[in-house]
């Protein structure tokens, strides 16, 4: 890796670069907070695929990870988008190969394939319409209750959907890495232990997590929910990084980070964690890593993304 020359004021020299490239900065709410504090758009999936539809920059760097700076390459083939680092990957998106994914739609031929926006862009491109946390149930429901759905790669948003709406899906048997360790034991022993405390979850969690929930949604749902609602303790059930968001929103407000199954930092995402602010220097001064696409392939996931802005 190259190094940070000594001595510089990262937080300057990022400003500085913003101006120099035209760049934005768009981060994810689970990024580490020092880079959340220099971004210049945080949000979810959702948030962020619009703010990537509408920038004037020239350059989009990408505080996310792999599948994010591509949507955003995918709706700005002429401007140049970095992400910090290549490897900042997606367990849901890398258990769902795009092979794999379309010989399962070539045995389903007359379903309408609806795929989470955390999935690669050949997976985008097998599919009707993309979706994400925040719009999901809307476009579940858009489809023609006669026309049966192929749902990917999220197993646990599936079965949510499915329960929420009524219909029934043929889901892919994709999770999230760190949704998936939350322990509904431990979760238990904590709304025990805190009984004036609101669990608010997301829903890539376990049904087991869900079904204890007092809130499910979106990430941005989620801190909605802290900011608007009433309790002044919440046990929050998704990546960690929303806490800081959380905290500056919400000063007087108690907020505890759901436990895994074991002591380890499992509530915190591997992938989203390898950016760091001298990474992120690093791509602003180089304009790399670069993530690009070929046409055919951007054009063939840019068609159901465009569906799910114009449904959003």
């Amino acid at each position: 890796m190259k190094e940070v020359p000594s001595g510089i004021d990262l937080f300057e020299e990022i400003a500085r670069l913003k101006r120099d490239r035209n760049a934005v900065i768009l981060a994810h709410y689970y990024q580490e907070p020092d880079i959340q504090d220099v971004a210049d758009y945080i949000g979810d999936s959702l948030g962020l695929s619009q703010e990537a539809a509408k920038t004037p920059a020239d350059v989009i760097v990408f505080a996310g990870v792999h599948f994010m700076a591509e949507t955003a390459k995918i709706l700005n083939p002429s401007k140049k988008v970095v992400l910090p680092d290549l490897e900042a990957g997606c367990s849901l998106a890398d258990g769902c190969p795009a092979d794999l994914f379309g010989a399962l739609k070539a045995r389903h031929p007359d379903h309408f394939v609806i795929s989470y926006i955390n999935c690669t862009a050949a997976v985008k491109a097998l599919s009707d319409v993309i979706c994400t946390s925040s719009n999901a149930e809307k476009i579940v429901r858009s489809v023609p209750a006669s026309r049966p759905i192929l749902f990917a790669p999220d197993r646990n948003l599936g079965a949510y959907l499915v329960k929420k709406t009524g219909r029934e899906m043929l889901l892919w048997q994709g999770t999230c890495v760190v949704h998936e360790t939350f322990s509904e034991r431990r979760i238990v022993e904590l709304k025990v232990e805190h009984p004036d405390a609101k669990l608010i979850a997301h829903p890539e969690c376990e049904e087991a997590v869900l079904r204890h929930a007092d809130f499910i949604g979106s990430t941005t749902g989620l801190l909605q929910f802290a900011i608007k609602n009433d309790a002044t303790k919440l046990i929050v059930a998704t990546e960690a990084g929303i806490l800081h968001q959380m905290r500056k929103a919400c000063p007087g407000k108690t907020f505890i980070p759901a436990p895994p199954t074991s002591s380890c930092s499992c509530n915190e995402c591997p992938f989203m964690k390898r950016h760091t602010l001298e990474k992120l220097y690093l791509a602003m001064r180089d304009l790399a890593p670069e993530v690009t696409l070929p046409e055919e392939l951007r054009l063939g996931a840019l068609a159901p993304i465009e569906r799910m802005l114009e449904l959003s």
